[in-house]
């Protein structure tokens, strides 16, 4: 019998490129989803889902080179962001069209948050596009979202995993995939490696690299210091959420497994995923309750 989820997406760049796999696991292991809702990335990812279009954005997005990915960045030169945030969205467009998240084969729910009024805003209906826009707005990196009468940036900032959110029956286990685990404790590769391997950048791509990446604490550049700043915030404000409310199988994927914008480590990430997702589930109390 197909044990039923309530699944919960959590921000976090590339890195949300592992809840495919973990996704892709829960399935194999005979669990069937029922609800979901995410933040950022998250919003992203659980959104394709709920439509039934994540193999083919999985597709898509496993063939990414280093260049393939700042293609897609549309950089732009305002005081409200560096990244427009429209083009890589606009070629989704091409293979996976928009829908009303009210007619989404299963409930699903984008995190955002309204910045002028200090509070979250869902999107539970409406253009998935919009909202997942909106939820992944980075603030000072992405351009925000004009919305009705307010901006909205990234749900990350408020609601980084926002289970209070996600339909749950009563019979639904609670699942989380937390983009904020332990960070893994290996020697940082160089920032450069990734970048022999895929072919050299021009000057202005270098540079806008460097200013985009998040930074460690041999960089302390203007978006160095808000990434680690905003990181560890928002990482804190994700730990409190899966303390208050207990989550029966937390999927936890290390905190430094990608940065940002590394989009290019697809396959990588997706098998983390998995493998992540196998190793809570053979650990859970709730599906092996003898386990000490």
């Amino acid at each position: 019998m197909q044990k039923s989820v309530a699944l919960v997406l959590s921000g976090g760049g590339s890195r949300g490129l592992a809840q495919i796999g973990a996704i892709y696991e829960l399935e194999k292991q005979g669990f069937r989803i029922t609800s979901v809702a995410g933040s950022s990335i998250g919003a992203v990812i659980g959104g394709l889902y709920a439509m039934g279009k994540l193999d083919e954005y999985t597709q898509w997005v496993s063939t990414f080179n280093m260049r393939d990915v700042w293609g897609f960045m549309d950089f732009t030169l305002t005081r409200h962001g560096l990244i427009k945030g429209e083009r890589v969205f606009d070629k989704m467009k091409t293979f996976i069209p928009d829908m009303n998240i009210e007619n989404m084969p299963i409930p699903y729910a984008a995190v955002a948050t309204d910045i002028l009024n200090e509070k979250e805003v869902v999107f539970a209906k409406g253009s998935f596009y919009s909202a997942a826009r909106a939820s992944v707005a980075i603030p000072a990196i992405f351009t925000p979202v004009k919305h009705e009468d307010t901006i909205l940036v990234d749900g990350g900032v408020l609601n980084p995993v926002p289970i209070k959110h996600v339909v749950r029956n009563k019979e639904d286990l609670l699942v989380v995939i937390n983009l904020y685990g332990k960070k893994y404790a290996h020697a940082k590769q160089k920032e450069n490696e990734q970048a022999g391997n895929n072919g050299k950048l021009n000057g202005i791509m270098k540079s806008l690299s460097t200013l985009v990446s998040t930074g460690d604490k041999d960089s302390v550049g203007y978006y160095s210091l808000l990434s680690m700043t905003t990181s560890s915030m928002i990482c804190r404000i994700a730990e409190m959420s899966i303390e208050q409310f207990k989550p029966d199988i937390l999927i936890n994927i290390p905190h430094d497994s990608a940065k940002t914008f590394e989009f290019y480590k697809a396959n990588e990430l997706i098998e983390m995923g998995k493998k992540a997702a196998k190793k809570a589930l053979t650990e859970s109390k709730i599906l092996n309750p003898n386990k000490k």
